[in-house]
């Protein structure tokens, strides 16, 4: 009898979740844009919450196939928004691709939700399954699948994680506590549970608003991450305003004349470090005696070393994009070669499958640059520096690379020329902002058009330059050497929660399959009663 009410129970807590498929087309259509208008350039951080509980809503009820239909729509709502900066200057086909692939990654994590919102009732129904397990697994799931698709396939692709929407938010600083899977999971929770709570709100309408705010007034009262400063760095950035993007047409060192020119302008000013952009040097000074001389001049005038980008090569016929640190009156010392050059943009990764589907396409990929092994710290005057160039600053395990040889200070070099005044570069900078809070580190992030921004281990700008405006920076600095709680949980956050999420659901399914064959035996045992009887 006991087990007949459980049944009973467990099906009045199932039976009113499922909705019509066009309605769930629909909430998850405007799941993805809620969700998109809470990234920047609109920045509307709070919509993360009512994004995310829509999309979780909308899956609720449905069959696997359900499921999956209802994640490519509201997928592609979400990916084709929030990435359609890469159609101004790249065309629609790059969009297309990257958006309609995230998408599909997008759609498989919302079949594993929608089987979390079909099986969790039935095996625990109670207050603990609805209010508890269910939330923290559907979480889960979410950040399993953002956990995923940041490293594979060549690399991932980590933009518009959860976390990256609240550079803006007072629980931003949480990030240098549980880094930025950990947000992701935290928002992806609150979500769960506020849906929860609106779904089954006569049962759980006090306890549920109870702990809801108390989560979330705990997250916005926890205490920034300080620590002691390690000395301190006059650094100067220098924006040239150069259109070095992809289709530019430019004369050989036109880019280089044009950062040599703001440099020029800072002669006289006591600096500790100067730093350029992504590509500034278009002249290879390993090459080009020219640039070498160029690079030479300014240094010998400020008496500082010099962080600049350039495009390198070996002997073996390898390209990379590269930074070079330059010393005065040494020339090159030291050289990073990106690690994580971004696929189908920076190279063609299995170019000869990959070629024959799109060839005027990936004809705008000429050369590929190859993955660099180089250390992503310079050694400047005794001061470990991270390096992070362009789409480097969205990789969580560079970011750990960089605290663990020791980095006191990330510089953020980045070439966004090829996306103009678009949600690009204030994107980029949001998760630059995220990365100095994490890390608990002063970041310099200097491009060749903008956003160039010196931000503050709190997540503030302390200083920037207007977009398309060429210029300069000059900041002092703080140096740090400690290493937050973030930095130290962050190789095993993902993991932790992806272990969690697959956990429970198989414990989910071997429950219920233990239940269904205890069923199945009772009823024959039932039959075989009723035989003997008659």
């Amino acid at each position: 009898m006991k087990r007949e009410l459980r049944s009973v129970k467990a099906r009045s807590f199932t039976s009113d979740i499922r909705t019509p498929l066009p309605v769930s087309l629909i909430t998850a259509a405007i799941a993805g844009l809620v969700l998109s208008l809470a990234f920047p350039k609109y920045g509307l951080w709070p919509l993360v919450i009512l994004g995310t509980g829509l999309m979780f809503w909308s899956i609720r009820g449905r069959s696997i196939p359900g499921s999956f239909f209802v994640g490519l729509i509201g997928g592609f709502s979400f990916w084709g928004t929030h990435i359609f900066w890469l159609t101004i200057y790249l065309g629609p086909i790059p969009w297309l691709a990257l958006a309609g692939l995230q998408t599909l990654f997008f759609a498989i994590g919302t079949v594993l939700i929608g089987l979390a919102w079909k099986f969790v009732p039935r095996v625990w129904p109670s207050t603990f399954g609805q209010l508890w397990m269910l939330p923290l697994l559907l979480a889960a799931i979410w950040t399993l699948r953002e956990a995923v698709t940041s490293v594979w396939p060549y690399g991932g692709f980590s933009w518009g994680r959860l976390a990256f929407s609240q550079s803006d938010s007072p629980i931003s600083g949480v990030v240098a506590w549980i880094g930025i899977t950990g947000l992701s999971f935290v928002i992806a929770w609150i979500s769960a549970f506020a849906t929860q709570i609106v779904r089954l709100w006569r049962r759980f309408a006090g306890v549920g608003t109870l702990a809801l705010v108390a989560a979330s007034a705990l997250l916005a009262v926890i205490p920034p991450f300080q620590s002691p400063v390690a000395g301190s760095l006059t650094v100067a950035a220098v924006q040239g305003n150069s259109d070095a993007g992809l289709f530019a047409q430019r004369f050989p060192g036109e880019t280089l004349n044009e950062h040599l020119a703001q440099t020029i302008k800072l002669f006289g000013r006591k600096i500790d470090l100067l730093v350029w952009p992504e590509n500034a040097s278009d002249l290879n000074p390993l090459k080009y005696p020219q640039a070498a001389e160029a690079l030479d001049y300014v240094t010998k005038q400020l008496n500082t070393p010099l962080v600049t980008g350039t495009i390198t090569g070996n002997a073996k016929g390898e390209t990379f994009n590269s930074l070079l640190l330059w010393e005065p009156g040494k020339g090159a010392v030291a050289q990073y070669d990106k690690i994580h050059p971004v696929p189908f943009a920076e190279y063609l990764p299995d170019r000869s499958f990959w070629y024959p589907f799109a060839p005027k396409l990936f004809d705008m990929v000429p050369r590929d640059y190859t993955i660099g092994t180089r250390s992503n710290v310079f050694d400047i005057n005794n001061v470990p520096a991270g390096l992070a160039i362009c789409f480097d600053i969205v990789d969580d395990s560079l970011i750990k690379q960089m605290i663990n040889s020791g980095a006191e200070i990330i510089l953020a070099p980045t070439n966004n020329a090829d996306f103009g005044h678009t949600d690009e570069n204030v994107q980029q900078l949001a998760i630059a902002r995220l990365r100095a809070i994490e890390t608990d580190r002063y970041l310099v992030q200097v491009s060749t058009v903008g956003v160039s921004a010196v931000v503050a281990p709190d997540g503030r700008i302390v200083d920037s330059l207007p977009i398309y405006t060429a210029g300069s920076m000059v900041d002092k600095v703080s140096l740090h050497r400690s290493v937050t709680v973030a930095m130290v949980l962050s190789p095993y956050s993902g993991f932790t929660i992806g272990g969690f999420a697959i956990a429970e659901l198989i414990l989910v399914y071997l429950v219920l399959a233990r239940r269904r064959n205890r069923l199945s035996s009772l009823a024959g045992k039932s039959s075989h009663s009723r035989t003997r009887e008659s």
